[in-house]
This record gives structure tokens, sequence and C-alpha cells, in this order.
């Protein structure tokens, strides 16, 4: 039985044959394409779980690929990139990527990247419905849409499991650390830039002025707090 489906998006041929026989020997089925408009075509026929996306790619360039992609699915996206630098971590966050992986990577971190951007928070009883409603707030976690007022954004993946997670600890500051881990996995605790970025994306969805977070606070040098009334 498969793994998931990954597209692997890389100009470098060297690359592509490198990863397709790495993901195909972990159990994975695997295409490949070396632009990022013909990843995006391949999306269509191939329906991948995930992708692997350069971003340095020519033509349209990974970033770009990547919004797209985000605009029209949840699948999980993974960048790869040469450079190391926090302005192209935030950025491949910034465009909806739910991780970032720097060239050249070690076969089981890449795996073990591969399999945190796969996972999924299972929904845990009646502490996380499917829907959730807070003042003119309503969560849709089945559908993966936010509504506030008259505005519906659509969550990724990343962002729904932080924000089901957060709204299973109602008013109570969960450290930056038990986040990480619960969302992304236990290699994941020291990662605060990834928490910023998500929760900043976040707060544009949910939040009438997330310059002043009514719903998702923070707690300076701990952690986030999703505020919800007190029940009876």
């Amino acid at each position: 039985m498969s793994a998931g489906r990954i597209l692997v998006v890389d100009d470098e041929p060297q690359i592509r044959r490198i990863m397709r026989t790495t993901l195909t020997g972990a159990g994975y089925e695997v295409d490949d394409a070396k632009t990022g408009e013909q990843g995006l075509a391949k999306l269509r026929e191939f329906r991948p779980d995930l992708v692997l996306l350069d971003i340095n790619m020519p033509g349209m360039g990974g970033i770009n690929a990547c919004r797209i992609i985000r605009e029209n699915s949840n699948l999980a996206i993974i960048m790869l990139t040469v450079r190391n630098t926090e302005k192209d971590k935030v950025e491949a966050l910034d465009a909806g990527a739910d991780d970032f992986v720097v060239k050249p990577f070690n076969t089981p971190e890449l795996l073990a990247r591969i399999r945190a951007a796969l996972r999924r928070l299972p929904l845990a009883g009646l502490s996380s419905p499917e829907k959730l409603e807070v003042g003119p707030l309503t969560i849709d976690f089945a559908a993966r849409i936010v509504t506030n007022a008259t505005r519906t954004s659509h969550l990724t993946p990343k962002e729904l499991d932080l924000l089901r997670y957060l709204t299973q600890n109602p008013n109570r500051v969960v450290p930056h650390r038990e986040l990480l881990q619960a969302v992304w996995g236990p290699d994941y605790g020291d990662q605060l830039d990834y928490l910023r970025v998500f929760i900043k994306n976040l707060r544009k969805k949910i939040e009438s002025n997330p310059e002043a977070p009514q719903y998702i606070t923070t707690e300076p040098w701990i952690g986030y707090r999703f505020s919800a009334p007190e029940s009876d």
C-alpha cells in the first residue's frame, strides 16, 4: 500500500532522479516536473498528497507556484532551497508552505519532514467539534474554513492543525515548544520562526484587526492563547 503520492518540482535532473529513487524506496508514489508551470499541470493529473517544490527555478519560480497551489488546494507543500536565510524561510512559509528544507539534506531528515507535513492532528472527541463558534467567528474544521462576520478564508493544513490545537486548549497559554511539537512533531520544538509566520497568517484570517488580536493572543516569551468565553 502506498505511503502517499509526492510530486517533485525541481529544475535539476539529478535532484529529481535522487528524489524519485529515495521516495519510491520509502513507499511513496512519485512523479516529477522541471518547472513550476509543468508542476501545476501535473497537479491535476497526478493529484499528489504532497509537493516538494524548489524555490529557485527558471520561469514562474517556486514561491509563485506555491501561492497558486495554496489558493486552490490544501495539499502539503515543502519548499526546497540552497539558501538558509531567515528571509527565504519566512517567504516560503508566508506563501503557504508547510515546511522549508535546505539543500543538501540527508535522507532521514527529508523523510521525517515529509511525514511531519503529511501528518494531521486527529479530532479529540468533544474537545474538538467539527464546527466552533466564538462570537462572530465560526471555525469549520471539516471544511477548513473560518468566517469572521462576512469574510471567509480557507485554512492551510498546518494552519488548521495549529488552530485546532489552540482551540482544544481555550484560555490557556500554550508554550511555543508544546505547539510546535504537537503540530509539526517532536523534532520541531525550537523552530519559533515557524510559529511566528503561521500565527501572523492565522490572525489575518480570523481577527477583525490582526494588529490588536482578540482571539489569538501572545504571552511574551512563553506562547499563545486562544481566548474564548468560559462556559457556565
